[in-house]
């Protein structure tokens, strides 16, 4: 390969949400010409409350200044990460995290709502290169020009693409392009979510941490994070229920449901949904890990190639690695045939860590008892090798 390029890759991204902005930053950092194309019609503060534990915090202060700064100050900042037992409320583990996990890792656990970390990468990219209501509809690929073009289904096109990122989630466009079409399975199980002001629990300890009470089955958890800079708490709690398959995640849910679902639960995880005045529930989806990601000049990233269970909070940060190591590797191409190589050096540096986290998640026993969280928490997308 060349040591650099005689002009900037042309390089679309389909999905304007974590991975796809963070992806759109870290690349066009590089020099590259960069465009977005976002189905939605503008930025909506939808989606979940997001935990970004210190390799995913790492990995977005290096992506463009200002993003590191803007999330801190929005977000709240864990002390801990403990377990519980759902019924005795014994802890079986505490990690310090603060000040501790900065030291030892570089970076801190920040806990933020998903619209404020778009806002922050949002804010670093230049608005009039993300093009709301282009919803992708099919992808056309010419091997032997190295040249992808995108139709959308308002007919526009975009042509002559050297590179094409599908970022555009678990129902991805571009999967389905390079794959086929496959549906993804749920999981039988369903998520309630809700946020309470932290004034309002009185008498539940550690607040200020990231607390996950292990209920009886791998299905059963509730977990719990402080919200803006500890204002508000937010909670988290998933239960086995094959009748619901709601994927939506603005469906409001029962609040007297949410009461009953976890009424053996210790007191103090009962006492925090007492405080809920309002719930949304959603059903839980993924797929299996993918064998490969790319074809040609065709990439995927983040809950286009490994959607995966919220039980080990990773989702969003290895979307956000994912960004990182592909930036790095696309990086190395001299010039837009070569492509296709730095593509299959950015899944050989990023499949075996996002299949082990993918399966974990699937698994729910990560921490339930203590144990090394080195390997996620001091991962650095930005020095692993490539």
């Amino acid at each position: 390969m060349t040591d650099s390029l005689t002009s900037p890759l042309r390089i679309g991204i389909v999905g304007a949400g974590i991975g796809g902005l963070a992806a759109a930053c870290a690349l066009r950092a590089a020099g590259h010409d960069v465009q977005v194309f976002e189905q939605s019609r503008q930025f909506l503060r939808v989606g979940a409350d997001i935990n970004l534990t210190p390799n995913a915090v790492r990995a977005l202060d290096g992506l463009a200044p200002g993003i590191g700064e803007a999330v801190r100050a929005s977000a709240a900042r864990p002390t801990h990460r403990i377990s519980r037992l759902w019924d005795s409320g014994e802890e079986t583990s505490r990690l310090a995290m603060g000040d501790t996990a900065e030291q030892q890792y570089g970076a801190p656990q920040l806990t933020i709502h998903r619209a404020d970390l778009l806002a922050a990468l949002a804010e670093a990219f230049p608005q009039e290169r993300v093009h709301f209501g282009k919803r992708a509809q099919a992808i056309a690929q010419d091997h032997s020009q190295g040249e992808v073009a995108i139709r959308f289904a308002d007919d526009s096109e975009v042509r002559r693409l050297d590179l094409l990122v599908g970022a555009d989630g678990i129902h991805s466009v571009v999967r389905a392009a390079l794959f086929g079409d496959e549906q993804p399975r749920f999981t039988g199980v369903v998520a309630f979510r809700a946020v309470v002001p932290t004034a309002r629990v009185g008498g539940v300890p550690d607040l200020g941490a990231f607390t996950k009470w292990w209920g009886p089955t791998p299905e059963s958890q509730i977990v719990t994070f402080p919200l803006n800079q500890g204002r508000d708490t937010f909670i988290f709690a998933t239960t086995a229920q094959d009748s619901w398959h709601e994927e939506s995640w603005t469906t409001p849910g029962s609040v007297d449901e949410l009461r009953a679902v976890y009424r053996d639960f210790h007191p103090h995880a009962r006492a925090l949904l007492d405080a809920c005045d309002a719930v949304l529930k959603t059903a839980l989806y993924e797929r299996d890990p993918l064998p490969e990601w790319s074809q040609g000049a065709i990439t995927l990233l983040g809950d286009a190639c490994h959607p995966m269970m919220p039980f080990m909070a990773q989702g969003a940060g290895s979307a956000i690695e994912d960004a990182v190591v592909l930036a790095r590797c696309v990086g190395l191409a001299g010039q837009p045939a070569e492509v296709p190589s730095v593509l299959r050096r950015y899944e050989a540096a990023r499949q075996e860590r996002a299949s082990r986290i993918q399966i974990g998640s699937r698994g729910n026993n990560w921490l339930r008892a203590g144990g090394n969280a080195d390997w996620v928490y001091g991962y650095d997308a930005w020095a692993v090798p490539v």
